[in-house]
């Protein structure tokens, strides 16, 4: 038997969810620890890099500074020209007042860096980074400004190291790209894995919630197989436990039942005759009389639970068995009314038959089995719908299906007993006698015959059965 996740595949696809939104959440975090981590890592040896080369660079340049102006300025000239790294770095030498007067590049005449630790460098007389984008270009660069400070302790001007980040930056996005892969990698495996283990719980879960559900409709045959030995196996044991000994005291019950109404018919039939029998008797006084309709009425009404009884034990033990044949289930329905209407009659309540002109085909079904349900729906209807005084019964052909439909116009039933109506040995707050399997037995005869029985509250109040019979046998 396949078996196919319903609700619990909901529950598969909340564990998925939730790990997955955890695994996103921490793979988030980790990956913008790591990215961030290797940035700052990154940004701060190439700082250390750039000061580590601005003051040597500047310690160098210590004795030209000691030298004339003109002197010193051609020394900055000449080694800004032969700076050998000038394609990774740009070297700069700033005056007092921020002006580049020698760069590496070239481009120098006249133009001032516009970012804020050439100032700061020639203000504090300590080495300025700056990291940020370039006023003039946009780009992203890295700035290191060393003083140059004069014999006498002037700041006559600034060694400035410049380079761009671009390279860095890539880096580090490549990290994160790398993190960001690792994780939906480690993501796909571990939901790959969690999924093959949620399903290898779930499976035997979903065996059990089946097994449950044909014990909750009254089969206790099957176990429920395990292959591993942990909690759900031994759930799976104590359902297998508990079905057996559900069949064992529901065979028990079945066979009390069976016997004790085997053991009851025989001295209600008794007694049934023998009322009957004395009624015949015309000079019976009227009080004598009365008692012995008494005896006979509640002998029949006995009897007829007893028949209820046996029928219950017959479907338990899956012996009662349908003689089917083609049947004008018209004919036996109008038989029932016409039979039943007239007793109902003495009772003050009105039985009405909505008669209709269309053509109801004969259907495959056991009239006897259908007809004991027709009178036990009546009957039904009398004792708790009595109230109102009337019943309504009528029989159509609709979908290609065979709808009988009995009404009466009595209080209803509570929503909160609707579902439970139908279950055996039910009787809910109904102060009607009966032994509460009558409708138990209806539903399975009409389940028998393929058909469905259903109760619900009318409009405007009372009950309405409809039961539904398929036009043919499949």
């Amino acid at each position: 038997m396949k078996l196919e996740f319903k609700k619990i595949g909901n529950l598969h696809k909340r564990w998925l969810t939730n790990i997955t939104l955890v695994i996103v959440a921490v793979g988030v975090v980790c990956v913008a620890a790591i990215t961030a981590s290797y940035a700052a890592y990154c940004y701060k040896n190439m700082d250390a890099d750039l000061q580590n080369r601005a003051r040597t660079t500047t310690d160098y340049f210590k004795e030209a500074i000691g030298q004339d102006y003109d002197t010193f300025y051609q020394s900055c000239i000449t080694y800004a020209e032969t700076f050998d790294q000038a394609d990774a770095l740009e070297l700069q030498f700033i005056d007092q007042y921020g002006k580049i007067v020698a760069s590496s590049y070239g481009t120098w005449a006249a133009t001032s860096p516009r970012t804020p630790e050439v100032q700061e460098a020639i203000s504090t007389r300590t080495i300025q980074p700056f990291v940020g984008k370039d006023p003039d270009t946009g780009e992203r660069i890295m700035a290191v400004s060393s003083p140059m400070i004069y014999s006498n302790g002037q700041v006559i001007g600034v060694l400035r190291y410049v380079t761009s980040t671009a390279i860095m930056d890539r880096e580090i996005v490549s990290i994160a790209f790398i993190s960001i892969t690792v994780l939906v990698a480690a993501l796909v495996i571990i939901l790959l894995f969690s999924s093959f283990f949620i399903r290898s719980v779930m499976l035997p879960v979903e065996q059990i919630t089946e097994k449950a559900k044909r014990i909750a409709n009254g089969s206790y045959g099957a176990q429920i197989k395990t292959k591993y030995n942990d909690e759900i196996a031994d759930l799976a044991e104590t359902i297998n436990e508990m079905s057996v000994k559900i069949s064992q005291n529901e065979k028990m019950q079945a066979e009390f039942i069976s016997q004790l109404s085997h053991e009851l018919r025989t001295p209600l039939t008794v007694i049934n005759g023998w009322s009957e029998t004395l009624l015949a008797d015309e000079s019976l006084d009227a009080d004598t009389a009365q008692g012995l309709k008494i005896i006979s009425s509640e002998a029949k009404r006995l009897t007829e639970m007893v028949m209820e009884l046996l029928d219950f034990t017959r479907l338990q033990d899956g012996r009662m068995t349908l003689n089917v044949e083609q049947t004008d289930i018209r004919s036996e329905f109008e038989d029932t009314i016409f039979m039943y209407g007239s007793r109902l009659a003495q009772d003050g309540i009105t039985l009405e038959y909505l008669e209709n002109d269309e053509d109801i085909p004969e259907i495959p079904c056991d009239p006897k089995r259908l007809r004991q349900v027709f009178l036990n729906i009546l009957d039904n209807a009398a004792k708790h719908g009595k109230d109102g005084k009337k019943i309504e019964a009528s029989i159509a052909y609709e979908n290609d299906q065979v709808v009988v439909r009995i009404r009466d116009h009595g209080p209803g039933i509570p929503e909160d007993e609707l579902p439970l109506v139908k279950k055996k040995f039910y009787k809910g707050s109904s102060k009607a006698r009966g032994t509460g399997i009558g409708l138990a037995v209806c539903d399975e005869i009409v389940g028998l015959h393929g058909g469905t029985l259903t109760l619900e509250n009318a409009e405007g109040g009372g009950t309405l059965v409809t039961i539904v019979l398929p036009a043919t046998q499949e």
